[in-house]
């Protein structure tokens, strides 16, 4: 009996004896599911083409052969909060619980190039992250951390050069070999034209910096990840999973494109671009959407840029559970919500991974929250059994059938970007916030209908749960005013000049502005005052609105 056959004699009494629910069976991204999935469903699939062995190509099954049982993705909790020693305290104290990675976020003033007492700072320094305005301020985040035993990640994109480098600084003031640093830079521009809006220049130029990153890793920080394309943000701007797929990877191949005309060697600079995944609710949903993203990346950088290093067309990739799937209310059912998301990671085949704390929508996470984020992780690797199996989900007919679906539709995507002239003609014309925008209206409709049940919101309502959350001390403000003006008064007056006139200089002649950056930060230049020279010479993006 055939698919067909058992649905029309057997699956179709049953459901006139018993009905289905009424209740939304599709997917997040409006993709509904038939009740049963059979070999039918597969019968243009080739599991030599399509699903391969795990770490060869196309990777669908994993970038590495062993995956977890050789070695486990890597705990890297999300991390900063008010000032320097608080974050440092925090690190350490996420080491301790047996983290293997750090994750710094940045405050407002900093992602947006402001030092701590610009008046635009005014209220947000240390708030959504740690605040950084000069090298002193990130000797201080890292104390006591060997940058070459602990892998760090930085969530910073416009100043995302001037940032690295003051990293890059503390460690050769620390007297490390640059060789030996492992990490990774967000430093992906193009998502914040895209959803998150922390741009400072206009595309080309900020893309262009981008590029020199990708010129000047390579060959000085071999190690290290100088880009994170991120889908992360796109989902929690309101995406369905397939807009964050094929965005995310249209902006990838965007960069591959803009080295390219540069020069560069894709074997050279491919090997160190890295991904970021938003993880959600739709747990099938979640892990095809890996599958299908490496089997895309690892095709296109082959067939389309050919890329021959086999670590070219790996996607390796970190992830994070939803954020924007955590309600307030209720929120202790949201460590059960992180817990399923943070499954699919594993299961999608993640390197990489930070899971949300319960109490995200309240305030900056507790370290009690932010502890059972990580103890969730630690459960998942080591009293499941999934970490023992290489991609135990592989020859699922719905699986498989799901990865086919979401690929061809993120395919449909990419080519209709292409067509309309790449990313940077899309973001000017709308396209992203407007495709987006549809798609978070449709979702919000479907919970205030009641299609979409969100327990504790829309269905299962209780009076409010208080938790404990964290507070920022608005002195930390002053603090780093006051810091900022020590490090202004001890500097030396004409290195820091002439650090800044290099840096100028350097974006206005087209030189590779890496180099310049690096000599800003021994120099104690301050972020602001490095953004004002480009600022000076880029200019600033101004976003036009989109009905």
């Amino acid at each position: 009996m055939n698919k067909n056959e058992w649905m029309h004699s057997v699956y179709a009494p049953a459901a006139r004896t018993f009905p289905e629910r009424k209740y939304n069976f599709s997917t997040l991204s409006n993709q509904t599911p038939d009740p049963l999935y059979t070999a039918d469903d597969l019968h243009d699939w080739d599991p030599q083409r399509d699903l391969g062995h795990p770490g060869e190509f196309p990777y669908t099954r994993g970038v590495q052969p062993s995956m977890y049982r050789g070695r486990l993705w890597t705990m890297r909790m999300f991390a900063g909060f008010g000032s320097a020693e608080q974050t440092n305290e925090r690190f350490h104290a996420l080491l301790r619980a047996g983290q293997t990675g750090l994750s710094t976020a940045f405050d407002l003033p900093t992602l947006m190039g402001y030092d701590a007492d610009h008046p635009f700072s005014r209220g947000e320094v240390g708030k959504c992250g740690v605040a950084v305005s000069s090298l002193a301020d990130m000797e201080r985040l890292f104390q006591g951390i060997d940058p070459t035993r602990v892998t760090t990640s930085m969530t910073i994109n416009s100043p995302a050069n001037a940032i690295w480098a003051m990293y890059i600084a503390n460690a050769q003031k620390q007297g490390h070999d640059l060789a030996q640093l492992g990490g990774t830079l967000q430093n992906d521009i193009l998502k914040e034209f895209i959803a998150q809006k922390e741009f400072i220049y206009p595309p080309a130029p900020s893309v262009r910096l981008v590029i020199d990153t990708f010129e000047w890793g390579p060959r000085h920080v071999p190690k290290w990840n100088f880009i994170s394309v991120s889908g992360y943000h796109i989902r929690e701007a309101g995406a369905t999973a397939v807009q964050e797929l094929a965005f995310t990877l249209a902006d990838g191949f965007h960069y591959v494109e803009k080295a390219l005309e540069r020069g560069l060697d894709i074997d050279e600079f491919a090997p160190r671009i890295s991904f970021f995944w938003d993880v959600h609710n739709d747990f099938f949903e979640e892990i095809a959407k890996f599958r299908a993203a490496r089997r895309i990346w690892a095709r296109q950088m082959r067939d389309r840029y050919g890329a021959k290093n086999p670590r070219s067309l790996m996607l390796r990739t970190h992830a994070q559970t939803a954020g924007v799937s955590l309600p307030a209310q209720q929120p202790l059912n949201n460590i059960a919500r992180v817990a399923i998301q943070a499954l699919a990671a594993v299961l999608g085949g993640t390197q990489s991974l930070h899971t949300d704390a319960y109490d995200e929508a309240l305030a900056l996470p507790t370290e009690e929250a932010a502890t059972i984020a990580l103890r969730t992780q630690q459960i998942i690797a080591y009293e499941t059994g999934v970490a023992g199996i290489v991609d135990p989900l592989a020859g699922s007919y719905y699986v498989e059938s799901l990865t086919n679906d979401i690929e061809a539709a993120a395919l449909g995507y990419i080519e209709q970007i292409r067509a309309m002239g790449g990313v940077e003609a899309g973001i000017d014309s709308g396209f992203f916030q407007a495709e987006m925008a549809e798609a978070a209206f449709r979702y919000q409709r479907e919970v205030e209908r009641r299609e979409r049940i969100v327990v504790g919101v829309n269905d299962y309502v209780q009076d409010a749960v208080q938790v404990p959350i964290q507070l920022i001390d608005p002195a930390v403000e002053v603090q780093q005013a006051e810091r900022l003006a020590q490090v202004r008064r001890e500097r030396d007056p004409q290195r820091h000049a002439q650090a800044l006139a290099a840096l100028h200089d350097a974006a206005v002649q087209g030189r590779n502005t890496m180099p310049a950056f690096l000599e800003c930060a021994h120099a104690y230049a301050t972020l602001g005052e490095q953004m004002d020279v480009l600022r000076k010479v880029f200019g600033e993006y101004v976003e036009t609105a989109v009905m």
